[in-house]
Formats: C-alpha cells, sequence, structure tokens
C-alpha cells in the first residue's frame, strides 16, 4: 500500500526522500569501455553474444531493413508515429537561435555564431520494451539544430531490432542505426570503433550501466545528462478524480521498481481514495510486480494544508514530471519553480508528453531539475563568439586592457595589447 504523509506532522527529511539510488557498477562499467576501446567491434560482439541473445552478422542496419522494418509496422500506428512527429518539429522549431552580430562605430565588431554539433550519437533503450518515443524525441531536435550526422544504437535481442525502431528511426530522419546497446554502446560512440563512428554528443535515457557509461566517457564526448529512474508528482485538490490520479501515477511506477510516484493534495478523503484506487489498479496491471514494488517503497501521497504548499512542497523535491490537476492550473504556473515537464489540468496526463504533445520527454530527474533544462535544439547546438578591432578601437582601450591584466600578475598578457603601440610613443 501507498504511504500517506502529513507535511508538516513528520520531519521534511523523510517527506522528501527519494530512496537511496545505489548501482555498484562503476568498476564494471570501466572494464567494459577499457574493453571496446581496446577490441573494436570484436569486442561489441562478443558482448551482443552475451547479452542480447546472439552477435548480429553485421552491426550496422542496411537502408534495406530499415525500409523492410518500416513496411512491417502496422499502418495506423506509423500514422499515429508520423502526427506526433509532427507536433514534436512544430514545438522544437520554435527553440532555434540564430547567430547575431554586433558593429559599432569605433570599428569594433562582435558576434556569436551558432553552430551545428557534427556528429551525434542517440541511444535507444531496449530489452523488456521498445520505444520509438524516444527515438523521435531524441532524433527530431538532432535533425531541427542541423547535426550533420545522426546515428542510433540500440540492443538487438538475438540480432534483431524491433520494426518499430526502425519505423521511427526512418520517420526522424536518423542517418545510421548499429545493433549494439549497454555501457558498450556508450563506449562505441566515444571512442569510435572499426564500424561505430565517433561522435561528438550523447543523448538519450539508458540502464544504471548506461548512465554510468556516459558519466565515464563525459568529457571525451558531450552529454545530455545523467538519467535516474522516471518520476512523477502530481498537484491535485480535492475536486480531482482519484481513478485518473491512480492510473497516472502508476503510469511511472510500471517504468522502474525503483520509478518514484508522489501525490501532494490539499484533501485527506482524496488521498485516502487515491490509495485504494491504486491498489485496484495494481491488480490488473501486467507490469504489477514492478509497479507494486515501486509505489510500495519510494510510492507516497503528502496531504499538504493548501494547494499552494503543495506546489512549494513540488518545488522541493523538483520531479522530472509534473501534473497540476486542479481546477486553474494557469494560477499556478508561475509559482512553479523546479520541474522538467509540467502538465496542466485534469485532462493532460504525464503519458501526453511520453508521446504525442510535442515537448520533450527525455527530462532532468533525481532533482536536477533545480538547474537543468528538458532535452532541446540548444543540445544539438554549439556557439562561437568572435571579436574584431581595427587598430584605433584597439588603441581607445589597450591601455585599460593592459592594467587589467597586470592587476591579475600576468605580464605577458598586458604586452600582447601595448606591443602593437610601442613605435607610437
Amino acid at each position: 500500500m501507498i504511504k500517506i504523509m502529513k507535511y508538516g506532522a513528520i520531519p521534511n527529511a523523510e517527506i522528501f526522500d527519494r530512496g537511496e539510488v545505489r548501482t555498484n557498477v562503476e568498476a564494471a562499467v570501466a572494464a567494459i569501455i577499457a574493453d571496446v576501446r581496446s577490441r573494436g567491434d570484436r569486442a561489441l560482439l562478443d558482448y551482443a553474444e552475451r547479452f542480447d541473445g546472439g552477435a548480429p552478422e553485421a552491426l550496422e542496419v542496411t537502408r534495406e531493413e530499415i525500409e523492410a522494418g518500416y513496411n512491417a509496422v502496422d499502418p495506423e500506428l506509423i500514422a499515429i508515429m508520423e502526427a506526433a512527429a509532427e507536433n514534436i518539429r512544430a514545438f522544437h522549431s520554435r527553440q532555434v537561435r540564430n547567430s547575431f552580430i554586433i558593429t559599432e562605430e569605433s570599428g569594433r565588431v562582435l558576434g556569436q555564431r551558432v553552430v551545428p554539433i557534427e556528429k551525434v550519437g542517440l541511444y535507444v533503450p531496449g530489452g523488456t520494451a521498445a520505444y520509438p518515443s524516444t527515438v523521435l524525441m531524441d532524433a527530431i531536435p538532432a535533425k531541427i539544430a542541423g547535426a550533420g550526422e545522426i546515428v542510433i544504437v540500440t540492443p538487438a535481442k538475438g540480432g534483431a531490432i524491433p520494426p518499430v525502431i526502425l519505423a521511427a528511426a526512418r520517420i526522424a530522419g536518423v542517418d545510421r542505426i548499429f545493433r549494439t546497446g549497454g555501457a558498450q554502446a556508450i563506449a562505441a560512440l566515444a571512442y569510435g570503433t572499426e564500424s561505430v563512428p565517433r561522435v561528438d554528443k550523447i543523448v538519450g535515457p539508458g540502464n544504471a550501466y548506461v548512465a554510468e557509461a556516459k558519466k565515464q566517457v563525459f568529457g571525451q564526448v558531450n552529454i545530455d545528462m545523467i538519467a535516474g529512474p522516471s518520476e512523477i508528482l502530481v498537484v491535485a485538490d480535492g475536486n480531482s478524480d482519484p481513478r485518473h490520479l491512480a492510473a497516472d501515477l502508476l503510469s511511472q511506477a510500471e517504468h522502474d521498481r525503483m520509478a518514484s510516484a508522489v501525490l501532494v493534495t490539499d484533501s485527506l478523503a482524496l488521498a485516502e481514495a487515491t490509495a485504494d484506487e491504486i491498489e485496484k489498479e495494481l491488480q490488473t496491471l501486467p507490469r504489477e510486480d514492478i509497479a507494486r514494488e515501486s509505489i510500495e517503497k519510494r510510492g507516497k501521497i503528502i496531504v499538504c494544508g493548501d494547494i499552494l504548499t503543495a506546489v512549494d512542497v513540488a518545488n522541493e523535491i523538483a520531479p522530472e514530471h509534473l501534473e497540476l490537476c486542479v481546477d486553474d492550473p494557469f494560477a499556478l504556473l508561475g509559482k512553479v519553480k523546479n520541474a522538467g515537464s509540467v502538465f496542466m489540468g485534469r485532462n493532460c496526463p504525464e503519458a501526453m508528453g511520453d508521446y504525442f504533445a510535442g515537448p520533450n520527454h527525455t527530462l532532468p530527474t533525481g532533482g536536477t531539475a533545480r538547474f537543468s533544462s528538458p532535452l532541446s535544439v540548444d543540445d544539438f547546438v554549439k556557439k562561437i563568439q568572435y571579436s574584431y578591432y581595427t587598430r584605433e578601437s584597439l588603441s581607445e582601450v589597450y591601455e585599460k586592457v593592459a592594467k587589467f591584466a597586470r592587476a591579475e600578475g600576468l605580464e605577458a598578457h598586458a604586452r600582447s595589447v601595448e606591443s602593437r603601440f610601442e613605435g607610437d610613443k
């Protein structure tokens, strides 16, 4: 049964406790990365034999295989994915940054160029489920940004990638796909192998091994974030339907035994009714064992004195997904400071964000929404700044620059600007 807590009646440490997430995979991941750096493709094939039920005949998926995968998917699902892709494009196209230039009469020119990242690697989880939504959410912003080459790595059970993943890749405009997953796939993207190209940035969620591998290769390549277990926090008033709240909480609990599902409400009656509905719903869920462990170990219902306090609690927790199930969610939106993605009102469940609405579903977890943002077009560009001074414009300020440099004890810096005017005195 999910725990019900009264805010203010128990220590805040218990209210805000996410539960410890221990993986202890650092050494194993380091060994895998070293192995892939040393043996390249051979290591990837050996890991596929060990973890995926057999090594594929070829690591890279051919264009013909991608086309065949697309044609094997239910046309109705293809149409749904196409519609979702359009929503994602429409939202993310508004995130595009422009270069700028500042030209002054003094002869000084300053500017910034926005330049796409040349090679991007997308990790798409596999194993117990296929996630075509991840393909769309990660690849489309990269495409809009103008990334030079978009590469997918994903586990291939028995050497096969689910057709729906191949179809989503075709819809999103992915350039290349490789049959490799886990920490070894991250190592391949970071350092390159005979088949897998070395990329400049790796994005996408994964298990503890994938997350640790991204952490260890950061610096060799850039990464989007270290994604932890899924989270949902629902702020709900007493007018909400407990059946809907239970369903929304379980939508994240079924992801992972370590997922976190939290309801914060001003109504004890709603809290108790929702707890009952969660128990009923659990009994019919196909992934009951996963969801039940999540709910019983990491789920909680927090009862507050009022809805504004509930929002304060949400800001302290800084959840990945935040639902505002209240009569006027827009009245509360401005008070939300820390959340990955916010779902407004009683008719916008978090699942809309996972699949269809358009905003990205790759989001900061573990409280990192306090300082991090959802995946966006910005993740696939870099900024290059530049400056230009004429001799005349430099002459107006070089003495100030030299004095500033000497204040920091950097004589060579000072001389580098003064040397251009030595003959003038």
